[in-house]
């Protein structure tokens, strides 16, 4: 028989929103907090970019209101939007008070960086290109000190418990051994999707678990065709690969092919600090031609060390000084825009369930997330999930323990394989562009490697489930939108202008 454990609340994911939640839930009552590996394994630790907040002199939350909604390509709630920039500096402030160290200027103020499509210059950073990992530690700290927080690592998810149409809690297995977590409500902060491609900036723990597991559950999903990827990752053979964030183009840093040609500069008016799926499509087009692209920040050889010194260990750890030689950069899977709907509290369409950050569609992002947008929407969404779940009435009658076991994965061979071929499959027809034909043979593609999946390979079950979601709504969508760009439908359509595909 399955161990069973009881709590409040339950948050299923360490990640920024995950954190946040838990720390901020404790004060309303015992939560456990489950992750996958340790505390530190998330998105939210690899963020170099910063936090965007109206924070400074000139901005305001209207200012940012409009640069999130046109980078969303009339595709944002409004609502949403209106909740992220006025809430936001609060969050950010509340977090400096909370420990973290963010870099100031002379006078002791915030220094504020600029980035893609953003108008004026409100990105917070830590330790120059370290904001993540400041903000992950100053959470993960908080966290370990809050005495009604129990921290369950190296724990997977395996499905939610429905009992009546409600959601009681989540089966998840501990060292190989099934234990069902009961709670009042659960949370899921799982994280985003990136390891579903070829070529990904996100850590090997985003397989898509938490949309896959939600849609199990009958949960209400949304807008699943809409991938950010982010047009400067280090071009090396790895897994995942580095990032070199927009903040180095921000200070000044021009994208050229191997033949030294600048092509932004007469694609858009922004060059390298355009809408990120304007230029990451604009470098993949150069491949496809056969040119390598380089992000040359030699400008910045004086300034690199002090601004970026973590991008600058990764390039010199790979050979690269990047203040002398130009950087080798390509597009790769940064971020999910879309996800479990909720509302403006976290809540989804499940009675008790709740998601936040990267697997929730709250509807800030749109079809296409403005930079450094990603940590303030953890921030803020989880605040108010935080507080909308001290509501939450307590479970009455719930069904009496079951027998169910784990099933062992007795070919992790034939597992790797099948999440190889899941990555292959979604970067040849399901990434930077697409087509009706290629997202047919995708979807073909995908069901065939869940029916070949070998027992136990739970991991990749939910890869392919998640795959095939994405490709479903990307053919569902017949139009080019921010993110999910159709080859065969090259330009955006009235009709589809603020209509979103549910699952």
């Amino acid at each position: 028989m399955a161990d069973r454990m009881r709590t409040r609340f339950l948050v299923l994911g360490s990640g920024v929103a995950g954190l946040h939640t838990a720390w901020r839930a404790s004060q309303h009552g015992d939560v456990i907090l489950v992750t996958k590996r340790s505390l530190f394994d998330s998105a939210t630790a690899y963020a170099q970019g910063g936090i965007a907040a109206a924070l400074g002199a000139g901005d305001s939350p209207k200012l940012h209101r409009l640069d999130t909604l046109a980078a969303g390509a009339a595709l944002c709630d409004a609502a949403a939007v209106q909740v992220l920039v006025e809430e936001g500096p609060a969050r950010v402030r509340e977090l400096q008070v909370a420990g973290a160290e963010f870099d100031l200027d002379p006078e002791g103020r915030l220094k504020l960086g600029k980035e893609a499509a953003h108008s004026r210059q409100r990105i917070v950073h830590a330790h120059g290109d370290q904001t993540g990992a400041e903000v992950a530690r100053t959470l993960v700290a908080r966290v370990r000190d809050a005495k009604r927080v129990t921290v369950l690592e190296k724990t997977r998810v395996l499905d939610l418990v429905m009992f009546r149409g409600q959601c009681i809690g989540a089966r998840v297995t501990i060292a190989g051994q099934p234990v069902e977590i009961l709670a009042d409500a659960t949370v899921l902060a799982t994280g985003g999707c990136g390891q579903l491609y070829r070529s990904t900036t996100n850590p090997v723990v985003a397989t898509g678990d938490g949309f896959a597991i939600a849609h199990r559950a009958g949960a209400r999903l949304a807008d699943m065709e809409f991938v950010q990827f982010h047009p400067t990752a280090l071009d090396t053979p790895e897994n995942p690969l580095a990032l070199v964030s927009e903040a180095v183009r921000g200070e000044g840093a021009t994208l050229v092919t191997q033949r030294g040609v600048r092509f932004m500069s007469r694609l858009h008016k922004l060059k390298e600090l355009a809408p990120r799926d304007i230029v990451a499509r604009a470098i993949f087009r150069e491949q496809q031609r056969g040119e390598q692209v380089f992000l040359d920040a030699r400008m910045l050889r004086r300034t690199f060390a002090r601004r970026f010194p973590g991008i600058l260990a990764i390039c010199e750890a790979r050979g690269i000084d990047p203040r002398k030689e130009l950087i080798p950069v390509t597009p790769a899977a940064h971020y999910m825009m879309g996800g479990v709907d909720t509302d403006l509290c976290g809540r989804s369409s499940l009675s008790r369930l709740y998601a936040v950050g990267e697997v929730s569609r709250t509807g800030v992002h749109g079809a296409n997330r403005l930079a450094s947008n990603s940590l303030l929407e953890g921030l803020v969404f989880a605040e108010r999930a935080a507080r909308d779940l001290q509501h939450t009435e307590p479970l009455g009658a719930v069904p009496k323990a079951k027998q169910w076991s784990v099933p062992a994965l007795l070919d992790r061979g034939a597992a790797e394989v099948a999440a190889d071929a899941v990555r292959d499959v979604m970067w040849r027809h399901v990434g930077i562009t697409r087509t009706a034909r290629g997202l047919r043979t995708a979807l073909e593609v995908l069901d065939d490697i869940a029916a070949r999946l070998p027992v136990g390979a739970t991991e990749e079950a939910n890869m392919a489930e998640t795959a095939q979601l994405i490709a479903e709504a990307a053919l569902e969508r017949k139009e080019s939108r921010g993110g999910h760009y159709r080859s065969d439908f090259p330009r955006p359509r009235r009709g589809w202008k603020g209509r979103h595909t549910e699952q």
